[in-house]
């Protein structure tokens, strides 16, 4: 028997020189690692908050940084690691493994502020009618996806962290004849110039 929905948050260790490394420039290495921490603890909250269902915290490199065990005994949430390859390839991977368990699995990064509970369980609600869900990012990527069944189509020769991210998963959805919903695009935080969509007191 397969339970309801899964949630599962893909993080990067907010590690200096590794995480938002092209926000250093504006806020220093340290400074965008904080900042990608505090983003990765609000994306939890917001995760555990939409209570769509049990929330699964996938980590790269590896599970030990403190900020990842911090939020496994705070909130409860999983921990896994996300494994080689490169971005399509370990989500895939991740979403494969969670539908085998779930009807339906939900895949969020930590870089929208805007990516609410609400928005979250409002994608939970579009995977009711449809086998697949995404938010668009206004940066030309997308900042969730939701599946009720395998689309590896989507996830394979992918120009990630470009601007062609969801036009190509268009393409492929479309090619592939996916049924689909797109829910309203947000900003995510990845260049200085979206600094400007930081809430405010997020950045020390």
């Amino acid at each position: 028997m397969k339970y309801g929905c899964a949630l599962i948050v893909f993080a990067k260790a907010p590690v200096p020189g590794v995480a938002k490394t092209r926000l250093a420039e504006t806020l220093g290495m340290e400074g965008a690692a904080r900042l990608a921490k505090r983003m990765l603890e609000e994306t939890l909250l917001h995760a555990v908050a939409s209570e769509v269902g049990p929330v699964e915290l996938c980590c790269h490199p590896g599970v030990s940084h403190l900020v990842f065990q911090s939020a496994a005994k705070r909130l409860g949430v999983a921990l896994t690691r996300q494994g080689k390859g490169d971005l399509g390839a370990r989500m895939q991977r991740a979403i494969e493994r969670a539908l085998q368990t779930y009807r339906q699995v939900l895949l969020i990064g930590t870089d929208a502020p805007q990516l609410d509970a609400g928005r979250i369980r409002q994608a939970q609600r579009a995977l009711q009618t449809h086998p697949a869900v995404f938010v668009p990012a206004h940066d030309g990527g997308y900042v969730l996806v939701g599946v009720s069944r395998s689309i590896p189509e989507v996830f394979q020769d992918i120009a990630w962290s470009t601007a062609e991210v969801m036009p190509q998963t268009r393409q492929r959805l479309q090619a592939a004849a996916i049924d689909y919903v797109e829910l309203p695009a947000v900003h995510d935080i990845d260049h200085p110039e979206d600094l400007i969509h930081v809430p405010k007191g997020w950045i020390e």
